[in-house]
């Protein structure tokens, strides 16, 4: 790609060869956007693996394609982050990069980031309105379920309140202490009311959430206290019912490939996976 004339710049590149003392803080952004005017966020990263080509097999994610003036939102995030990887100062105010756009109808978003720079769990405070602000359903996709206590208290809350909760999951890890630790949070849910689902067709990468069939999310930040606490990370707000119900009904036919988790698997476990599910959630903070 330099060869062709690209650019490629490290994020917190190492400065003592193979110790990297800032490893811990990753930027785990997907944004793309092209000539400032069409722009894609979600949950797909660059790579064969993203595709179906990996280890894992089928690959389930969700992305989004937006146009209209949310994509200046996306440009102003990757500025911000090239200028400080790269080392150099895109101007924001340059009509190359931000042509102007004739404004037009269409769903209300958000574009929200956060990371350790930001002055609050910008994301997650979103996923705990959108939750608290649930009356018929919440439903819920991410390959990784670590949250910390005021998520599980707001989806235990709803779900005892009569919200209609689901969580889908994938059925086969591609990181065994993540995938572990999990699932102790997940029976937590299933014994307040929350209906999970494992996904049986391949794994499941897609972060989103649909409440009512109203309002959504779709972004890169997963379900886990690394995502809200140490990544960087951007995800698209959508206060929209067409969008939302699209979504809505995506996650409807993925249950076609998926299996319910009850109580009685629960109490089914072997004392081998009570062990794992125990030590990996010792590990919750830093997985």
């Amino acid at each position: 790609m330099k060869d062709a004339g690209g650019e490629t710049a490290f994020f917190f590149r190492s400065k003592y060869l193979h110790i990297n003392m800032r490893i811990n803080y990753r930027n785990h952004r997907k944004i793309v956007v092209i000539d400032g005017k069409t722009g894609f966020v979600g949950g797909f990263n660059v790579g064969d693996e993203y595709v179906g080509k990996g280890p894992l097999g089928y690959w389930r994610d969700t992305h989004l394609k937006i146009s209209g003036s949310a994509v200046y939102s996306l440009q102003a995030r990757f500025f911000l982050d090239w200028n400080h990887a790269a080392e150099q100062d895109l101007e924001f105010f340059n009509t190359f990069y931000f042509p102007e756009m004739i404004p037009k109808e269409g769903s209300v978003m958000q574009v929200v980031s956060s990371g350790p720079d930001s002055r609050g769990e910008c994301i997650k405070m979103g996923y705990l309105q959108l939750i608290n602000n649930a009356t018929e359903s919440t439903y819920i996709q991410t390959p990784y379920f670590i949250p910390d206590q005021s998520l599980l208290d707001a989806l235990t809350i709803a779900a005892e309140s009569g919200i209609d909760v689901r969580i889908m999951f994938p059925c086969k890890p591609d990181h065994p202490f993540v995938y572990w630790a999990g699932f102790s949070y997940l029976w937590d849910l299933v014994e307040a009311g929350v209906r999970v689902f494992l996904y049986d067709k391949g794994f499941i990468h897609a972060k989103t959430i649909v409440v009512d069939g109203l309002v959504s999310s779709v972004g890169s930040a997963n379900w886990d206290i690394r995502s809200f606490r140490l990544n960087f990370e951007t995800n698209a707000f959508i206060y929209d019912d067409e969008v939302s119900a699209e979504l809505k009904k995506a996650f409807e036919d993925d249950l076609e490939y998926c299996t319910e988790v009850t109580c009685e698997d629960y109490y089914k476990r072997t004392h081998a996976v009570m062990f794992k599910e125990s030590v990996s959630r010792l590990l919750s903070g830093i997985l």
